[in-house]
């Protein structure tokens, strides 16, 4: 029996040894944890991976894109950013990684960050003629207007919004008034998901200003309809994201790249394994979608959200990493 148990040890001893060493290799590691929502349960599933699967020991900063970029461009802290929409902060991430204070990891999106104008699917698959804003907008009984159903409607944001704006100047850009159309305003973020659910769940027809990923739409299936005039930066910045232009041209909505940063600190530090990880995790937006919409169903955090993930979608998370750390993080599940 003493020498079963001096083996056990032994045994036991080599283990705790070989993790102590893998986690010495990995060392500490920094994650900026965003008040996003699909950033945040994306941070959490890099917490799981790099804890369990790679043996690193893990904190997550609470923060925010410009906050937190700002920081890891300073003071190289955080050391990663899971989810960083790089165009919306131009003025720091460019001369980020001109100065070699970060550099970017794997598109955390590989869809990239998508707005625009959105039509239920059943309605586009009920009239797939329907494919451009143009084809809709020659349509106003598909889309009845609630309160006057003799003209069609189109959801715009909630106050405050960028995007809130830019639609106000598109429907000006289209002559969408002309047209048949009315622009409602929501008030609020929640006012625009109530309508979009109340027409969903009727199965009634509507235009509406949306985004993706975001888990309104991975609970109720979209399409986004296309834009034939090409984007236009000069434009953009012109009259479509000034509410006081009087005379905005139809431009197509810019698709923002959204990455993975870290600083050229822990990248230059970190393991091989480790940074083949960062350069090689993204997910779809349908995915990420799909994941939030289960996280609001259920008021699950991210961390469960995380979990949640790893567990149901083994057939993406597994080709990021190796066999052995994949066997790793399932046995740690």
């Amino acid at each position: 029996m003493r020498k079963l148990l001096a083996s056990t040890c032994l045994v036991a001893g080599v283990i705790a040894l070989s993790h102590s060493a893998s986690a010495a290799e990995c060392g500490d590691v920094t994650l900026a944890l965003h008040n996003v929502q699909s950033a945040e349960v994306l941070t959490y599933v890099d917490k799981f991976i790099l804890e369990k699967g790679f043996g690193c020991s893990v904190e997550t900063i609470p923060g925010d894109t410009v906050p937190s970029t700002t920081s890891m461009v300073e003071k190289s802290q955080p050391d990663v950013s899971s989810e960083t929409w790089v165009d919306l902060i131009p003025e720091i991430v460019p001369p980020g990684l001109k100065d070699g204070k970060i550099v970017k990891g794997s598109k955390a999106l590989p869809d990239g960050g998508v707005q625009g104008w959105w039509i239920p699917k059943y309605l586009a698959d009920a009239h797939p003629d329907i494919k451009t804003v143009e084809d809709a907008l020659k349509h106003p009984e598909l889309f009845p207007d609630p309160e006057d159903s003799s003209k069609g409607v189109i959801f715009n944001g909630a106050q405050g919004w960028g995007a809130t704006v830019v639609t106000a100047q598109l429907f000006k850009a289209y002559d969408a008034e002309k047209k048949g159309f009315t622009l409602m305003d929501p008030g609020s973020a929640a006012g625009l998901d109530g309508a979009i659910a109340k027409a969903y769940e009727r199965k009634e027809g509507f235009i509406t200003y949306y985004w993706a990923p975001t888990a309104l739409l991975g609970k109720y299936q979209m399409v986004m309809l296309k834009t034939t005039a090409a984007q236009d930066p000069a434009e953009w910045k012109r009259c479509i994201t000034n509410l006081a232009c009087p005379d905005p041209k139809v431009a197509a909505w810019p698709v923002d790249n959204v990455y993975t940063v870290l600083t050229k600190k822990f990248a230059d530090r970190a393991p091989k394994d480790v940074m083949d990880y960062f350069n090689n995790r993204g997910w779809s937006n349908e995915t990420v979608g799909k994941l939030m919409a289960w996280e609001t169903d259920n008021q699950a955090t991210g961390d469960e959200g995380s979990k949640h993930f790893l567990k149901e979608y083994k057939d993406i998370w597994t080709k990021w990493v190796t066999d052995d750390v994949a066997k790793k993080v399932e046995a740690a599940l």
